[in-house]
């Protein structure tokens, strides 16, 4: 592990390792279930192939906390082009473990000769995307249109699955900036209350807004959370199919596009 990993393990409180035990993939399961809470037919990842991947040499981490018990956890395949695929990652949350583990897996990366790792998100979800983009450093290779289909757990809420598929160099450039001054550049999509508004803005860079909670606003509002789906989709999904780039993230939730 490298000193930078290292000590976001020491600043989690937690220790990070490979799991290669059939009670560990279960806790692992069990982890994941708490996070999730999916129908039993719609488990973020199967035991097997927990077990398959960690065999064939995929990636399957835990994060240990110093009484041992499992506070999170990442299963991910190889891919084409030396990339890891990281597929599901999990933990406690408030701790800087989710930090600790993305920190791992890159180390593990690097020392297997791979070049990237490669995961989605929800581009709705404003804390992942300014983690991954921010402090990360990752950058949204492609806009993928319900790539999952409707997924049948508490977070998801039967929402339509689109993902950013943000794509990670093992040995990054600098990070995404946060925009500092943002202010000026154009809005295409904004929030007004909990509605997104689509604005007949041009820029060379503009801004595409996300809801504050769109967690919360899927339980409280499904109709208004299906509208900022769409609309994202519409907005941001068709600037990056038409070749626009995600620059940055701002301070107040929205990716800055370099419009092509």
């Amino acid at each position: 592990m490298t000193r930078q990993s290292e000590e976001a393990a020491a600043k989690a409180g937690v220790t990070v390792r490979e799991l290669s035990a059939i009670h560990e993939f279960q806790e692992a399961g069990r982890l994941f279930d708490d996070i999730w809470h999916p129908d039993p037919s719609n488990v973020p990842v199967p035991l097997e192939l927990m077990a398959g991947f960690a065999h064939a040499g995929g990636y399957v981490a835990g994060a240990f906390d110093d009484g041992g018990r499992l506070v999170g956890a990442s299963v991910g395949f190889l891919a084409a082009e030396r990339t890891l695929h990281s597929h599901v990652t999990g933990t406690t949350p408030g701790r800087g473990i989710g930090y600790a583990l993305k920190l791992h897996q890159r180390d593990w990366c690097r020392e297997r000769g791979l070049e990237r790792v490669t995961w989605t998100f929800d581009p709705l979800v404003r804390r992942n995307a300014r983690f991954n983009l921010v402090k990360l450093g990752a950058r949204p290779g492609e806009y993928l249109e319900d790539f999952y289909g409707t997924m049948a757990d508490a977070i998801n809420e039967g929402d339509a699955s689109d993902r950013l598929l943000a794509v990670w160099p093992v040995d990054p450039d600098e990070p995404l900036a946060a925009l500092a001054g943002a202010e000026s550049l154009p809005v295409l999509l904004a929030g007004e209350g909990d509605r997104p508004l689509v604005r007949g803005t041009a820029g060379e860079v503009v801004l595409v807004a996300t809801p504050p909670d769109i967690e919360q606003l899927r339980r409280a509002d499904p109709a208004a959370a299906r509208e900022w789906r769409a609309a994202v989709r519409t907005v941001l999904g068709g600037l990056m199919g038409a070749g626009g780039e995600v620059i940055g993230f701002t301070d107040r939730g929205e990716y800055a596009v370099a419009v092509n």
